[in-house]
């Protein structure tokens, strides 16, 4: 199974950048999402943005997944 996360894009150098969720920030690549901005979501897999969010997207997938943390496997 594969899993891609929405994270928020906090700062950018170029076709680098650095995403976070949860107050985890990673390093992501956005050369597949070269127009990404500042306080944009973004579609993190494997440490690639792979698609734009908007807000309101971003915010239920993350009560979504907020939501699982209770769950047992």
């Amino acid at each position: 199974m594969c899993l891609a996360l929405p994270m928020k894009l906090v700062s950018r150098d170029g076709s680098r950048g650095v995403g976070e969720i949860g107050g985890v920030r990673r390093e992501v690549m956005l050369t597949l999402t070269p127009e990404a901005r500042l306080g944009d979501y973004l579609i993190v897999h494997t440490g690639y943005a792979i698609e734009i969010l908007d807000e309101k997207e971003a915010a239920r997938t993350l009560d979504l997944l907020r939501g699982l943390e209770g769950d047992s496997p």
